[in-house]
């Protein structure tokens, strides 16, 4: 019987040793260039967010394989104590435009209820310019032909413009339109005046009767100049002739409870 067969188990038990130790040996030479850096990168990158305090101890740095340029710069930030300055937030600016065009079209929603009737018969008419809300007034609601007296049975549906704009701050340029038709009577020589003196008498109604601010108003007028239909046709030049309330869209406020308890009163 052979007493000495441990030897070959034994034998094999240090060859599997000796490999297994060698192989070790082997992987922390190869990793631990690796191993270094992502040790310097995670701890520069604590130290910056300030999760860490950063510590005195130095870190021993693996110069067998050169360092990136940006992990280096990392790293003296990090003992000098320094850090990049980030930008700081930009808050979101109101944008006063998209406020505007909703103010407008709550705006334009109350005067279409307000003035069905009138826009049903084609005395008055809304629409939209660059500027704003335009309210057309045609003269045959509003004014007699060839005068700039506004017509008793228009007074209703004034009063009813007028207290929708009064408890609002918007500025309005009153503009007054004539057709092509040539005018010359004892009060008025040319489309020019009448034209003017409508827009003007627009105003003096909205400031005296109405309790409109006069820095709001503005008056223009246009005679024949500014068209929106053709002249050549009795219907063109019907539509022609009008007072255009044009409601300029900066800065229309919504109206308050208290604003609209101190409505103006209607015109007598």
């Amino acid at each position: 019987m052979n007493h000495d067969r441990w030897l070959v188990s034994y034998a094999d038990f240090i060859t599997l040793l000796f490999a297994f130790f060698v192989v070790l040996f082997a992987s922390a030479q190869v990793d631990r260039h690796k191993v270094g850096r992502l040790a310097i990168a995670i701890q520069v990158a604590f130290k910056e967010l300030g999760v860490f305090p950063a510590s005195g101890a130095e870190n021993p740095l693996i110069v067998d394989e050169p360092v990136p340029l940006s992990t280096l710069q990392s790293i003296a930030n990090a003992k000098r104590g320094t850090q990049t300055p980030s930008s700081p937030p930009v808050a979101d600016s109101p944008d006063p435009t998209s406020d505007d065009e909703t103010n407008l079209a709550v705006l334009q929603e109350e005067l279409q209820q307000a003035l069905q009737h009138e826009i049903a018969t084609h005395t008055v008419a809304l629409h939209r310019e660059t500027e704003g809300l335009v309210i057309s007034l045609r003269e045959f609601g509003f004014f007699d032909s060839g005068s700039a007296s506004l017509r008793s049975s228009a007074v209703p549906a004034l009063d009813r413009i007028a207290s929708i704009l009064a408890v609002r701050t918007c500025k309005l340029r009153i503009e007054g339109h004539t057709d092509n038709v040539p005018i010359h009577t004892s009060q008025m020589a040319t489309n020019w005046e009448l034209s003017t003196a409508r827009a003007t008498e627009m105003v003096r109604l909205l400031i005296q009767h109405y309790g409109f601010s006069p820095q709001r108003l503005s008056a223009a007028g246009y005679a024949q100049y500014h068209p929106i239909a053709s002249n050549d046709t009795l219907q063109g030049r019907a539509q022609n002739r009008r007072v255009d309330l044009v409601i300029l869209k900066e800065h229309i406020v919504r109206p308050s409870i208290s604003s609209v308890s101190k409505s103006s009163p209607a015109v007598q």
